[in-house]
């Protein structure tokens, strides 16, 4: 079977891998010729199916549970089974409570735990929780390593297929149908790299505010995500002075070195949303649709890839070529 992927962000790139697992011929439509215009490259890279509970649907956590084994199966070597903190300065202890009341798989810390498991963070936080089964990974590093295996499998990366057959055609190209698909709308994302040798972090770290809670996750070598906003937007602007300020004033309560750290990058993408914040995959006449992944690109992609896969195989053969 030749199957035709459109997109080569995370949905499109786990859809390439799971077709080709199964024996399809796969080209990728690569319009830019790179990853680096993908939303998927501002991605957290945060396999945190309990976390995210807490403002998301239980599918989310079912779906995402066997992400971390999906992704060391695609990419060895590059997943950190280091869990997940998270805390929350002492005026906002109730936000911990909140969070904790919404969500599972956490066990509670003191300030002597948490200095244990974070020793940069010691006598900075009374309280958190920690998430022992979370994990995270570089979304660059991941998505650069996979397309590097799709090419040596002998998946094409092109930026025009031209006039070529294929039995079946996926659509994974995020943001570019909102407008197109029904109920999909655009949720701007914004967040920012800061790079210090001053602080030292194994895991993500999330920070809970009433407002707007953020995360701060390790790269190595003093590289720090930090990230991020959650915008009822399809403005696909650069960051607003108020998000970059709110970004650098939860670093800095996370750890006042942060105040003195480089601003290596900032940037601020479009994510694709249905009503109910998860993932579809779905066929309309001779394309199947892979969209939708809101926030979750990374957990859920793996999962969801596979869903698409079957209704590339499972349809009836009479339906005809892909044009």
């Amino acid at each position: 079977m030749r199957v035709l992927v459109k997109g080569a962000g995370v949905a499109g790139l786990t859809v390439a891998h799971e077709l080709c697992s199964r024996g399809a011929h796969v080209t990728v439509v690569d319009p830019n010729e790179g990853l680096d215009r993908a939303a998927s490259w501002l991605a957290g890279g945060m396999l945190a199916p309990w976390c995210e509970r807490e403002s998301a649907g239980e599918a989310v956590l079912l779906r995402g549970l066997d992400a971390a084994d999906r992704w060391d199966v695609m990419v060895p070597g590059e997943v950190r089974r280091n869990g997940t903190l998270v805390v929350a300065p002492a005026r906002d202890l109730g936000e911990l409570e909140r969070f904790s009341g919404r969500t599972t798989g956490y066990k509670w810390l003191d300030k002597e735990a948490i200095a244990g498991l974070e020793p940069a963070l010691a006598g900075r936080f009374r309280q958190g929780l920690f998430f022992s089964r979370e994990v995270h990974l570089d979304p660059r590093r991941a998505l650069t390593r996979l397309r590097e295996r799709l090419a040596t499998q002998g998946v094409s990366f092109l930026r025009d297929p031209g006039e070529r057959d294929f039995d079946d055609c996926v659509d994974c190209t995020g943001a570019a149908q909102i407008g197109k698909a029904d109920g999909l709308r655009g949720v701007r994302g914004e967040m920012l790299y800061l790079k210090t040798h001053e602080v030292d972090l194994a895991r993500p770290v999330r920070l809970l505010h009433p407002r707007i809670p953020v995360y701060v996750v390790p790269r190595g070598d003093g590289l720090f995500m930090v990230g991020a906003t959650m915008i009822e937007s399809d403005f696909d602007g650069p960051v607003s002075a108020r998000s970059l300020m709110e970004l650098l004033n939860a670093a800095y309560a996370l750890h006042p070195a942060f105040a003195d750290a480089t601003v290596v990058e900032t940037g601020a993408g479009i994510r694709p949303a249905f009503p109910d914040n998860f993932p579809r995959a779905f066929r309309h006449g001779n394309t199947v649709f892979l969209n939708g992944f809101y926030r979750h690109g990374f957990l859920l992609a793996p999962a969801m890839a596979a869903e698409a896969a079957d209704l590339v195989f499972s349809r009836p053969e009479q339906e005809g070529m892909y044009p």
